[in-house]
């Protein structure tokens, strides 16, 4: 369940190298983004600028392909939410392209492929690519787009928060007893055991780890160098376990303790019964991924279509089910359309919690670019 982002995550200031995506070098349409009737959808910033949502899907069926990256089925239920969209749509084929590449490799297959009809219609980011890259990005506003608080979504829309989560601690309960800190973490009983998913000058969650270990050792979201130092900490003590997360690494005990969001150390609990998870005590670190679509996206009305079908009632209670918070949950509760059993499913929220704020998430990837690989080598 990598996604050596967030497995999807952050860019940050690291020089990514990404060797060139194995995808087919077939060239783009001539007419990419001319939708039935003469609309450009390429520059469609809303349904209206089709006519009708039905226009929409017309033009979307008309282009017949879907091309998405870094989208593994058992993340957050992106599994079900996939297969729905095939089954309300088959006349358009999705193409699900490298589920385990980082954020940082999404926007690198886009920039690669541009021109292609294999590059990527569409992102799955977390913040700190994001922000680095919205020139690759297309401003597009769904029609669900008043439910989604202003903190998370650009403004002009070139990417919107769509669901999230607490940074947590899973373990295999079989093995270890449950850490109550990030002390015990740091204890002879977890040597060699403590995995996080992948790297945080690249992976949204590992980044969140940082960050996470930076409130909970009194530090604040203006400067990461506490969680720095802690993983320093823990790599000098031998328990940092350089090892990409996965379901198969999970399952098989090869990663055993594990830093990951709440709703993606949940899902290890149908491989591992006895895989547990806990939101510490304290300040808690929350987060959420953003959706975008590629500006040179090859099937543009593809693109937007599968926006408004990731933000509907829907799809936004699929999320719920997979264990992830849906960006449209309070709204949803308040218009009384949110699954009520799966929100209450949901693991307690943290007394405190902090969300970072597009500044200091730049200010943050910039650190882990200069400090992180020493820190931990």
């Amino acid at each position: 369940m990598s996604r050596i982002l967030l497995r999807r995550a952050l860019g940050a200031t690291a020089a990514v190298t990404v060797a060139a995506l194995a995808l087919a070098a077939c060239s783009g349409s001539a007419d990419a983004g001319q939708s039935a009737g003469g609309v450009d959808a390429a520059t469609a910033t809303n349904v209206a600028a089709f006519g009708t949502f039905e226009d929409l899907e017309a033009a979307a069926k008309a282009e017949g392909q879907l091309n998405v990256i870094a989208l593994p089925r058992d993340w957050a239920n992106y599994g079900e939410i996939l297969d729905l969209f095939a089954e309300r749509y088959p006349d358009i084929t999705i193409n699900e392209q490298s589920p385990d590449v980082s954020s940082a490799e999404e926007i690198q297959a886009a920039k690669t492929n541009e021109g292609l009809d294999t590059a990527p219609d569409v992102f799955d980011l977390g913040l700190t690519v994001a922000l680095k890259n919205t020139d690759v990005f297309a401003p597009y506003q769904v029609q669900t787009w008043a439910d989604i608080p202003d903190a998370l979504k650009e403004p002009t829309g070139l990417f919107v928060g769509d669901y999230g989560g607490y940074m947590s601690v899973g373990y295999d309960s079989s093995k270890f007893a449950a850490p109550t800190s990030l002390d015990d973490l740091l204890t002879p009983a977890y040597k060699g055991a403590v995995a996080i998913n992948g790297d945080p000058t690249q992976a949204g969650a590992a980044f969140a780890a940082v960050g996470l270990a930076t409130v909970q050792s009194g530090g604040t979201l203006d400067d990461y160098q506490p969680g720095i130092d802690f993983f320093g900490s823990l790599q000098k003590a031998g328990n940092l376990l350089k090892v990409d997360v996965t379901t198969a690494t999970v399952a098989s005990g090869e990663t055993p303790v594990v830093f990951d969001w709440d709703y993606l150390n949940t899902a290890h609990q149908k491989d591992n019964p006895a895989f547990k998870v806990v939101v510490f005590d304290g300040t808690g670190y929350a987060g959420y991924y953003n959706q975008a679509i590629n500006k040179s996206a090859p099937h543009p009305a593809a693109a937007r279509l599968w926006q408004e079908f990731l933000y509907s009632d829907e799809v936004q209670n699929l999320w719920l089910k997979g264990g992830a918070r849906p960006v449209r949950m309070e709204a949803m509760t308040d218009a009384g359309t949110i699954d009520a059993t799966l929100a209450a499913a949901l693991p307690e929220a943290p007394a405190e919690t902090v969300v970072p704020t597009e500044k200091q998430s730049a200010a943050a990837g910039t650190l882990l670019g200069e400090k992180w690989a020493t820190a931990v080598q």
